[in-house]
This record gives C-alpha cells, sequence and structure tokens, in this order.
C-alpha cells in the first residue's frame, strides 16, 4: 500500500511547482547531493494506474461508487497535518491531496500553529500522517531520527520508526572513521 501511495504522487510535478524547478527526487533520508547517498536506489515510477491496480490487489474498491476506495467498510482516508507558516508544505499537501484522488483515496490537510503542532500533536504522537522536513549535517548521523531507542516523548523518532537492521547499521556507521566504510553502510540503509 505504502508503495502504492508513492507511485501515485508526482514528485517531478511537485519539485516544478513549489521548488521552480529547483530540486531533485530523493529516495531516502539523505538527499542527492549527500556524499552518503546512494544513487543505485531507484524511485518509485510515477504511475497512478499502477497504483490503482496495486490497491485493488490489496483489497482496496470503491464499492459504492462515490470515488474512494474502501475496504472492510472502512474508507480509504487520512489526514496529514503539518505547520502554519510554511506555504511549500501546504502546496505539496495540496499536490498529493490532487494525486490521491485520482486513485481513489482522500487526504485531508490539518495546518496548525507550530506551539500546538508540536506540544498537541508531534510530542502526543497525535496524527496519522504528518509532513516535515529534516536537515543533516555533513556527517548525515541517522541516529536522533531514525533509531529505535529515540521515540521517546520530545525526542526525534516521533514517527515511531523500528528496524533492528536499521538501529545496527546506524550504530556501525557511528563507530567507523572509514568513510569508504561509512558509505557503503549508509548505502545499505538508505536501501
Amino acid at each position: 500500500v505504502r508503495q502504492a501511495l508513492s507511485m501515485a504522487v508526482n514528485k517531478k510535478r511537485i519539485i516544478k511547482a513549489v521548488l521552480l524547478g529547483e530540486g531533485l527526487e530523493s529516495t531516502g533520508p539523505f538527499t542527492p547531493s549527500q556524499w552518503a547517498y546512494n544513487p543505485e536506489v531507484r524511485p518509485f515510477e510515477y504511475n497512478p494506474q499502477k497504483a490503482r491496480k496495486i490497491l485493488e490487489e490489496c483489497g482496496w474498491r470503491d464499492q459504492d461508487n462515490d470515488g474512494i476506495l474502501e475496504k472492510d467498510k472502512r474508507k480509504f482516508e487520512f489526514t496529514v497535518i503539518t505547520n502554519q507558516g510554511n506555504i511549500q508544505r501546504q502546496r505539496v499537501l495540496e499536490l498529493i491531496q490532487e494525486d490521491l484522488k485520482r486513485i481513489g483515496v482522500r487526504l485531508k490537510i490539518k495546518i496548525v500553529e507550530w506551539s500546538i503542532f508540536i506540544n498537541e500533536f508531534i510530542n502526543k504522537r497525535s496524527f496519522e500522517a504528518v509532513l516535515l522536513g529534516w536537515s543533516l549535517a555533513p556527517e548525515p548521523d541517522l541516529f536522533d531520527i531514525f533509531h529505535s531507542s529515540r521515540q521517546r516523548p520530545g525526542q526525534f523518532n516521533f514517527v515511531g520508526y523500528s528496524n533492528p537492521e536499521v538501529d545496527r547499521l546506524i550504530e556501525e556507521a557511528r563507530g567507523t572513521f572509514d568513510i569508504k566504510k561509512r558509505k557503503r553502510i549508509y548505502a545499505r540503509l538508505q536501501e
């Protein structure tokens, strides 16, 4: 289902419309301009027809002809929150909303003032999906963002990401001084 949602979003259109063409599609936590980026990891193609087919194979169908997919009597809809005052994030969500509507998924957008956004939603993990951005230093240490030990309230892994292999790779990268070895570790991490 996550792959289908990725295929349904026209990332090139987002880059053109929101970033005025001044951006690159990324396939993981590293950007294409960072030394740790793995160019072998290819992005999911933009293919709404294939996305719709995958969702149907997963049991999501428009059973009442209202344009929204259902499964087990539940509509395929969710809300994405982001912070107020960031027009780029708002515009990105509007474009994603249009793309997902084409495949039968209803995306609702909720824009919240920053302190309420952090204190009432992020810190309390009271959200279905969130649009935020992270900046990584030249040494792209992912520990605080993706390590499973960083999920407590007030920490940065507020999405609850947990993967034992990723934890191991993050720890291994942090303890490796050889940049070529770290690059291989980060390449696997991105995969």
